[in-house]
């Protein structure tokens, strides 16, 4: 029980301690309400620091979460202008971080400097966006002294100004103190209305501690004051939004021009154009350089005579099966460039002896530098079936978009906060994005995507009889659009529909099953093959590295408080 009364008596004594650092013992506030729809405030401060201190410091909130008489949630921002301290250095936030902020700091004082003793301060600021505007009038409702004062205030003295066109009785002005949500009157404060003006004192015996405050409530006359609304409210609030609605609808409206293929009618075709591998159409067909096109171009060499695939069986219960690419043949002389970047990286030359061999696992993490680089010349190759002018117009977009994102963004962030920037980024990064579509193609590209498109819907929709009359025609006719189908991603779609016609699997495919293939077992074979392959031919060395009245005290505006440094 000693050791808890001891313990008990060191707390009370490190608070009486802490709230004994100052002790204001006279604060006046004088307010001037003026009718435009602000008012000016004038703090006078005269305390007694027990120890050394720099100064004081004094809080001010600026953001509040307000209940409408719809009984709607209402977000108020009120701002601090005019800021004055004569005779003292002091530090207040900027515009800009005060848009940023809920809470208005003023510092005063000088850090190298100590002062002890008794002071005086003396705040002027002006508020504005701080009147509550109701259909029956307007509220002025204001903390004198709010409650998060670090020091008890021995004597309080306030002087409210009305201006001179405003009448009001004594019944229209309340005063509270006390704890946070006390809503009976104070028996603590008298005050007086004569003369526009409210005087109001505390009585002898008043202390306000930490957590206590006295607000003041008036109610004015309806027009008393003038609402201070903007132009158009929505501007205000979420003007950020038709910022981006511009910026997207421009990007559009660029895209129509610049981007868009002109309408195409598809020819109903069954077979790729001639001469088209299927990488290029698989390029065309979508306008990207996406992985499955170059990898569509192992069952086109398969269907060429110029390699063979053959599956590795596990060797163990922890191994995983594999696939071994062997080469049969060299790359004929039509091949394109990016063919042979891909037959170069896989077999070293493209003049190759027969049988040579290469594992899909052994291209793990080395590949992938040859598959960018097949890519970007797959690009290149492209380039005759698109518009040149569209080029342009997409390096020049790329470079608008870069440019605006880092002149909206500190913009966005200033007016509007930080969910305005954000969104800008985030929308610049899409829009980054969808540039890589911002190509055209030219009359040689539309007449050739007239074809793949129809080449593409017959292999969606194909029926049996037409391929059984195209499989009469040339037996190895799966055999020669299957690369074309792997290109588009509908190579299961495809298989599946030969798999009723019986016909026999690629001769330049072999499985690890001991049972002969068939078509269907074939399609899922060689789809997981290729899905393998895929992984792994672009797989890429992780990097390493190493890794938070309607009323109460303590109401309306003007919450914050202060205390020394």
């Amino acid at each position: 029980m000693k050791q808890l009364s001891f313990l008990f008596l060191a707390f009370l004594s490190l608070n009486f301690g802490y709230a004994q650092d100052f002790t204001v013992d006279h604060y006046t506030v004088d307010i001037t309400i003026h009718e435009e729809g602000y008012f000016d405030v004038v703090e006078n401060y005269d305390l007694t620091f027990e120890i050394p201190k720099h100064g004081i410091y004094r809080d001010i909130q600026t953001k509040y979460d307000l209940l409408t008489e719809a009984d709607n949630q209402e977000t108020r921002k009120i701002k601090i202008s005019d800021l004055e301290v004569p005779g003292h250095n002091f530090e207040a936030p900027s515009g800009f971080e005060q848009k940023l902020s809920t809470n208005y700091q003023i510092k005063i004082g000088d850090a190298n400097k100590t002062v002890v003793g008794p002071q005086h301060y003396e705040i002027r600021y002006r508020v504005h966006n701080a009147f509550l505007h109701e259909t029956d009038g307007i509220k002025f409702y204001w903390n004198l002294k709010p409650s998060d004062w670090s020091s008890i205030f021995k004597t309080i003295e306030f002087n409210i100004h009305l201006p001179p066109s405003v009448s009001i009785a004594s019944n229209d002005v309340f005063v509270y103190s006390g704890y946070l949500g006390e809503t009976t009157d104070s028996k603590e404060i008298d005050f007086t209305v004569a003369n526009n003006s409210i005087d109001g004192k505390s009585k002898p015996d008043f202390i306000s501690y930490q957590g206590q405050s006295v607000t003041i409530l008036i109610n004015l006359p309806p027009n008393a004051i003038a609402e201070i609304k903007p132009l158009w409210p929505f501007w205000t609030d979420y003007g950020w939004v038709l910022v981006l609605a511009t910026l997207l609808g421009g990007f559009y409206m660029t895209w129509l021009r610049f981007g868009k293929d002109d309408k195409v009618v598809s020819i109903t075709s069954y077979f790729p154009p001639d001469g088209m591998d299927p990488a290029m159409a698989g390029f065309l067909i979508n306008d990207a350089d996406d992985i499955s096109d170059l990898i569509a171009l192992i069952p086109y060499w398969g269907s060429k005579g110029i390699l063979r695939i053959e599956e590795i069986p596990k060797k163990g219960w922890f191994s995983s099966s594999d696939t071994k690419l062997i080469a049969l043949k060299p790359l004929p002389d039509e091949a394109t460039s990016y063919e042979r970047t891909i037959f170069d990286g896989l077999f070293g030359t493209s003049i190759v002896p027969n049988d040579t061999e290469v594992l899909i696992s052994s291209l793990k993490n080395k590949f992938y530098t040859t598959m960018g680089s097949a890519r970007s010349t797959l690009k290149k190759a492209a380039k005759p079936y698109y518009d040149g002018g569209a080029k342009r117009v997409q390096i020049i977009t790329y470079v608008v978009l870069v440019l605006l994102a880092l002149a909206l963004a500190p913009l966005l962030l200033f007016v509007w906060g930080f969910i305005a920037m954000f969104a800008v980024i985030i929308l610049t990064l899409f829009l980054l994005f969808m540039n890589k579509y911002m190509i055209k193609k030219n009359a040689k590209g539309n007449a050739t995507f007239s074809e793949l498109k129809g080449f593409k819907q017959f292999i969606k929709i194909a029926e049996l009889n037409k391929l059984k009359m195209l499989i009469a025609e040339d037996p190895s006719y799966f055999e020669t659009t299957m690369g074309y189908a792997l290109a588009f991603g509908l190579f299961d779609k495809w298989a599946n529909k030969f798999d009723a016609l019986n016909i026999p699997p690629p001769q330049w495919y072999s499985s690890t099953s001991t049972v002969p293939l068939t078509m269907n077992s074939f399609s899922n074979s060689f789809a997981n093959t290729m899905s393998s392959a895929k992984s792994t031919m672009v797989s890429s060395p992780s990097s390493s590295g190493s890794s938070g009245g309607g009323g109460s005290s303590g109401g309306g505006f003007g919450g914050g408080g202060g205390g020394s440094w």
